[in-house]
């Protein structure tokens, strides 16, 4: 090896240690930056499907004081019922473990958690997310103002309560979107009344997703609509494609200064 390939060797080797040597900075720095801000701090819950329902969502909630900015997509729910869109009540449920419950939560064997059987995991209604009219927890099987149908775009600013807003804080809180397909279920879940409201079945009001809220590293899109784009990995990958730029760039500058060197040099 010549003396000018040594000396590219070890300025590159010390380019790119320097460059990666700042890489956990950027890994920190980057999601803490993103969760929070002037205008609150952002929270994610993704939506993952209960009871045999086959359906997903993300909902994310940007918090600033007690108003929620609140942005949610969901896909593959129940689509009809009654010749009508089939109308999906959801809540913010606060006051237990903040989780979502298994199927072991089925005390009575049939088949179905249902909304009580679930509220040890994700707790009762802390507020009601309705398309329009009340928020708080009397308006929780209030199907006229639920979103509907197998797919929705939910988007709403709403005031939440103080104890809303602690479980909120303290990563207790979970949404929880109801409503399932009967033909999905057992004979004997098919018959039987809801917990909530007798004179609807059960599977009008027992969950079919659910995803505990949890703070995150992306931030509102201006327009409401749900940043789907990165998933919720997105601040750390932006992080490491920041970090692995910086290594290239610092490589780079570092051959630069070597090749200006070599010149002066001959």
């Amino acid at each position: 090896m010549t003396r000018t390939t040594q000396r590219t060797t070890r300025i590159t080797a010390l380019a790119a240690a320097a460059a990666f040597a700042a890489l956990p900075v950027a890994l920190t720095a980057g999601p803490a930056a993103a969760q929070t801000s002037d205008s609150g701090t952002t929270y994610m819950a993704t939506l993952n499907p209960l009871n045999h329902a086959g359906g997903s969502g993300m909902l994310m909630l940007q918090l600033t004081g007690d108003q929620a900015v609140i942005s949610e997509d969901v896909h593959g729910l129940a689509a009809t019922f009654m010749n009508a869109p089939y109308p999906h009540v959801q809540h913010i449920h606060i006051g237990a473990a903040g989780t979502c419950p298994d199927a072991s939560a089925d005390k009575n064997g049939d088949g179905v958690v249902s909304t009580t059987e679930g509220a040890p995991s994700y707790g009762g209604i802390g507020t009601t997310l309705g398309v329009s009219g009340d928020t708080s927890p009397a308006a929780g099987t209030d199907v006229k103002i639920a979103p509907g149908g197998a797919d929705f775009h939910y988007s709403r600013t709403v005031t939440l309560d103080s104890k809303t807003v602690d479980s909120i804080k303290a990563g207790k809180a979970v949404i929880v979107v109801h409503g399932l397909d009967p033909a999905t279920l057992s004979a004997r879940a098919q018959g039987e009344p809801s917990d909530l409201v007798p004179a609807l079945p059960l599977a009008a009001t027992s969950p079919a997703l659910c995803g505990p809220l949890q703070v995150s590293q992306m931030s509102m899109v201006p327009n409401g609509g749900v940043n789907t784009g990165g998933g919720g990995t997105s601040g750390t990958r932006d992080a490491w494609l920041f970090a692995a730029g910086a290594v290239m760039a610092a490589t780079a500058g570092g051959a630069l200064v070597l090749r200006r060197r070599i010149s002066v040099e001959k």
